[in-house]
């Protein structure tokens, strides 16, 4: 994370969001490890690598980086300052592209963040985790840290321009480890494993459990 932005956006952030923070020694303070977490605002991808002990990089969907304006400016410098990484979004061949981007990242010994969701929650349900987040855990060998955000979805719903100020609460679970399966299906391993790492995410958020797929909205 880029230190003077940090500096910056630090202190802001917890004078606007008054953080609850829980379990941040359960982040390992060196090697790769993966952030799992929840997502019910826009504003989880910038709280969590605020808050976290360490950088973490999150995706972000690269027109974000192209917004005109003040508004525009504004997101850019946050989303650079927090080491966001922007990736075009949008087909089998793009995700691919971010999950290899993602273990680069774990690769240099980074901290990653995602969104098993996918999409943000509309309802404020917990949606059943995809898959990449379990791929990655198994190809880097890197633990897998639950995380819970609450709070977001009041401060900054799905649709509002600008965040209000409001409290929030983050929650850093026990780190998860898990190991190539020597046998079976690859494709029903990673279901188990995104499965737990979705469980551990319930447990923290105590979230109502959605048994489906977040599908984003048609236009």
């Amino acid at each position: 994370m880029q230190t003077g932005t940090r500096l910056v956006l630090a202190p802001l952030g917890r004078l606007a969001f008054r953080p609850t923070v829980e379990g941040r020694n359960n982040v390992p303070r060196h090697g790769p490890v993966i952030l799992a977490a929840n997502h019910l605002s826009f504003l989880d991808s910038v709280v969590i690598p605020l808050l976290a002990p360490r950088p973490v990089a999150f995706l972000a969907k690269d027109e974000y980086f192209r917004q005109p304006g003040l508004k525009g400016w504004l997101t850019r410098t946050c989303l650079t300052g927090i080491d966001a990484v922007p990736v075009r979004r949008g087909g089998h061949r793009s995700a691919q592209e971010s999950l290899r981007v993602a273990l680069d990242i774990l690769a240099a010994g980074g901290a990653f963040g995602i969104h098993p969701e996918g999409s943000r929650s509309r309802d404020g349900r917990l949606y059943r985790g995809r898959t990449g987040v379990a791929w990655l855990a198994l190809a880097s060998g890197a633990p897998v840290v639950p995380v819970a955000v609450l709070g977001t979805d009041r401060i900054q719903p799905v649709g509002a321009r600008l965040p209000r100020p409001g409290r929030i609460t983050v929650r850093f679970g026990p780190p998860l480890r898990f190991t190539r399966p020597t046998t079976g299906s690859g494709g029903q391993a990673r279901r188990v494993v995104t499965d737990e790492i979705m469980t551990a995410i319930q447990k923290l958020s105590d979230q109502e459990v959605a048994d489906r797929y977040n599908e984003p909205p048609t236009a």
